[in-house]
């Protein structure tokens, strides 16, 4: 299976049909950002604190599979130098409508998270990235091309869900109303699945998913060479998740890579 082309043409899918993470923001929401009012998430709700990315003027910011008209359009206007790179076409045609509509200087990259091979080492001070890695098996690679990319001194600000929250079957909780444990940890859509729940996504279309485990979320950035800074956690909504009710879903990650990568692994 191609999980490339599967998971492009469901985000593409899922943005013509106007999912949250694909509503471009308004021109309202771009012009306070240009007068230095302006925040973004990495998680559901909870907005990343400004001190995580220092003064963004001039700043090369990679925004990492975070397609959709609504980071890489704010961080833009906000003084950077971003570069969008998405996997889905549509999620950065919506990033180059608001960049157009709105007089911002934006390059646009197509191409897979785990494969930065398109830009050269150390290019970026900042990497924006969201908690679009559910969407990569392995996310150590995500780590490691991203502190290639990075400058000595650059950041890493990532999102990621709760391995946890991988632990049920969303339809089954929604139609229930129970959390009951039913995939072993890490969870694949490739693997987790059996029988007809496997056909029914083999034929849905649906995104291929992935858990990750925490030592290689955090502990994948250490190896990779990266410092943690600062970590905190994010809920969402009860209608979005039974979850939430008991437990953060998601947290986000501050990573700068040293001016030294001599400390690099464990």
């Amino acid at each position: 299976m191609n999980i490339l082309e599967r998971n492009r043409q469901a985000w593409n899918r899922e943005s013509r049909q106007g999912n949250e993470w694909t509503v471009a923001v308004d021109s309202a929401t771009i012009a306070r950002a240009r007068a230095d009012d302006w925040q973004v998430v990495l998680t559901p709700t909870r907005t990343v604190p400004r001190r995580w990315f220092g003064d963004l003027r001039g700043k090369d910011v990679l925004c990492l599979a975070s397609g959709g008209g609504q980071q890489v359009p704010i961080l833009a206007a906000a003084g950077a130098n971003v570069v969008s790179f998405d996997l889905s076409d549509e999620q950065l045609a919506t990033d180059r409508m608001v960049a157009e509509r709105e007089g911002l200087a934006v390059r646009f990259v197509r191409g897979d998270m785990a494969d930065l091979s398109a830009f050269e080492d150390a290019r970026f001070d900042l990497i924006f990235h969201p908690a679009s890695n559910v969407f990569v098996p392995d996310v150590c690679v995500v780590w490691r091309e991203c502190c290639r990319v990075l400058r000595p001194g650059g950041s890493l600000l990532a999102g990621m869900m709760s391995p946890s929250l991988f632990l049920f079957d969303p339809d089954e909780v929604e139609r229930t109303g129970v959390l009951a444990v039913k995939y072993k940890l890490p969870f694949s859509s490739l693997t987790s699945l059996e029988g007809a729940e496997k056909q029914r996504w083999l034929d849905s279309g649906e995104m291929a998913e992935f858990s990750h485990s925490l030592e290689t979320l955090i502990g994948g950035q250490l190896d990779a060479g990266l410092v943690l800074v600062a970590l905190f956690e994010d809920h969402w909504r009860d209608d979005a998740t039974l979850f939430n009710r008991y437990a953060p879903v998601a947290f986000a990650t501050w990573a700068v890579k040293p001016a030294s990568n001599m400390g690099a692994g464990r």
